[in-house]
């Protein structure tokens, strides 16, 4: 009974509202229209009469005089008056100096005149200066037919804005009293009985919405102090609850978030559930772009759905390798198992990904290490043993034939010596064990140096050097260092460079680093051979490096030994055109060894 007498209530009182506030909307507006029509009628009137008295020719002559006699007869009182000639150039206003005043040519009651050919023009609106409504309405002068100038005569609107203000206030006042009148003995007897079932209505809301600290603050008696109290007591022990809940929830989040292995949660539909940080880095998507997904979408992975469903088939645990395809191949050590509810029923499996590209990678690197470390031992030796045997067996008593066999001895022997040396100097560099020791240096007397010793092989091959052009490039790094390398790519640049091409070295400096530069015309590197050439023992022509005397692990001491001088190399290269490899160094650099 309470809730309609109130629904009738407040009906009552809209309708009432709704009527208050028609009756004043009309009122006002016709006030406001009455006035307006008042004071269009009395600045029309005053525009005529000014037409009348000021004659055109004023206009263009009487300048100074037309604007004393405006300002005498019209200044300090409204309305204003302006006349503009059909420029838009003040040529008078009662209130302003109409040298210093703007051109009114785009103001909206000049337009009408002016460019549309109207017998009068008006405008409402604010006043820049002012602050408040303004009514402009403008006039033309007419000579012989023509339009010479035009009047325009503006009064404030403030007037019929504070009679509108009154209205409004006086209506506030009626409606409030109606409201308040109405209403009064209706909230007397309606409080007592709502406010309890609000506050219950609120607290439950807060509820849903998470809020377990809210509680029923109005005490009331009989049924209505039972459902307060039921409520508070339902919130005490759901506070109580969810906090267990979410600390557990923080800490399986923690958990899972600091987890370096790739966590998925599959629901028996197939979906997936869950995810953690690292399983987003392996499928290089987010969370929200996950869930929802088949496990065949993550990763490309074929062979990691087919065993994902044969557990929710069958419940059973799996252990096995896979591979991920997408967004960068991976090869995964993947645990899969079963998550069962509370009565053992299966809800899904919990899928575990450890990444172990890294491992399998250095498996393969050091297995290919050591057999191309083999490979490339067995031949001298096998060489140096075979000609040895050779001598032994009685060549050694024909003065031509040993002497041959005795420089192939010493050839693959020497051989033998630069590439232990070669292996021996990279796990130096590797190990940071090579003494490091700056000084500021002329890169290019470096080059010159350096260039020096390959002169024969240069001369060998009729090969075109070109050196840099620059006079100083200072830098500070490790002499030798530097020169091996230079050496390297420039013995690098020989060895696969054909007959009669050319090699340039060249500088490019820049503020803080220097851009040494080897390019050749030489055979070139494929784009699948780019990626791996700074590998050990890796060739891109294993028979032509051979014969060139090379190890396969020049360029892979360039890279480490720009690394440890605190730069970078890079390469550029084209099949048939030939290469260009880019080392940039740092200008100034701190001691690596002391790291």
């Amino acid at each position: 009974m309470n809730k309609l007498w109130i629904r009738i209530t407040l009906a009552y009182l809209s309708i009432t509202a709704v009527v208050l506030f028609c009756t004043g909307f009309i009122i006002a507006d016709l006030i406001k229209n009455t006035y307006m029509d008042m004071t269009r009628t009395q600045l029309s009137q005053d525009a005529d009469l000014l037409i009348k008295t000021i004659q055109a020719k004023a206009l263009k002559d009487q300048q100074a005089e037309l604007q004393k006699q405006v300002r005498h007869y019209y200044s300090n009182h409204e309305p204003r008056i302006t006349i503009i000639d059909v420029n838009g150039r003040v040529l008078a206003d009662s209130d302003d100096n109409p040298a210093k005043m703007e051109s009114h040519a785009n103001r909206p009651e000049f337009k009408e005149i002016v460019q549309e050919h109207k017998k009068s023009g008006e405008s409402i609106r604010a006043s820049r200066t002012l602050g408040y409504n303004m009514m402009y309405l403008s006039k033309p002068f007419i000579d012989d037919g023509k339009v010479t100038g035009v009047v325009r005569i503006s009064i404030t609107l403030n007037k019929i804005d504070a009679v509108l203000r009154r209205l409004w206030i006086s209506l506030a006042f009626a409606m409030a009293a109606a409201f308040l009148v109405s209403g009064y003995i209706g909230y007397l007897m309606a409080r007592r009985f709502t406010r309890p079932i609000e506050a219950a209505i609120e607290t439950s809301n807060r509820l849903i919405e998470k809020d377990y600290n809210s509680r029923v603050p109005v005490k009331a008696s009989g049924e209505l102090g039972q459902l307060t109290n039921a409520i508070n007591n339902l919130a005490k022990n759901l506070k109580q609850q969810m906090d267990e809940i979410k600390e557990n929830q923080q800490r399986l989040t923690a958990v899972l978030e600091n987890m370096a292995s790739g966590v998925m949660l599959i629901h028996t539909n197939g979906r997936i559930m869950l995810v953690n940080r690292a399983m987003e880095g392996m499928a290089g998507l987010p969370a929200d772009q996950l869930i929802g997904r088949r496990p065949v979408e993550v990763g490309k992975s074929f062979g990691l759905s087919q065993l994902i469903d044969r557990s929710l088939k069958t419940g059973e645990q799996i252990h096995e390798e896979v591979q991920l395809y997408y967004p960068a191949e991976r090869i995964l050590d993947a645990h899969i198992a079963p998550y069962l509810g509370e009565k053992r029923e299966l809800r899904g499996v919990v899928t575990v990904l450890h990444d172990i590209t890294d491992i399998r990678r250095l498996e393969k690197i050091r297995s290919e290490f050591v057999a191309n470390v083999s490979h490339e031992l067995k031949t001298p030796i096998t060489s140096v043993k075979g000609f040895a045997e050779t001598l032994l067996d009685g060549a050694m008593y024909h003065e031509e034939t040993c002497r041959e066999f005795l420089k192939i001895i010493y050839e693959e022997s020497d051989r033998l010596h630069r590439l232990i040396s070669d292996i021996l100097d990279l796990s130096k560099i590797e190990q940071h064990r090579v003494p490091f020791n700056t000084e500021p240096l002329n890169i290019k007397e470096v080059i010159l140096e350096t260039a020096g010793t390959a002169k024969k092989k240069i001369a060998e091959k009729q090969l075109e050097l070109i050196l840099p052009q620059q006079q100083t490039v200072t830098i500070e790094a490790d002499k030798d260092r530097l020169q091996q390398i230079i050496l390297n790519l420039l013995t690098n640049a020989i060895a696969y460079t054909p007959e009669k091409g050319k090699i340039e070295i060249r500088l490019q400096e820049r503020e803080d680093e220097v851009d040494l530069i080897v390019a050749d015309t030489g055979i070139g590197i494929s784009q699948k051979d780019l990626p791996r050439i700074f590998e050990r023992f890796y060739r891109v022509d294993k028979a032509r490096s051979r014969q060139s005397g090379g190890t396969g692990l020049g360029l892979a001491i360039v890279k480490h030994l720009a690394e440890s001088n605190h730069g970078r190399i890079n390469v550029e290269s084209e099949e048939g055109k030939g290469s260009v490899f880019t080392v940039t160094l740092p200008k100034t650099q701190k001691n690596p060894d002391a790291e």
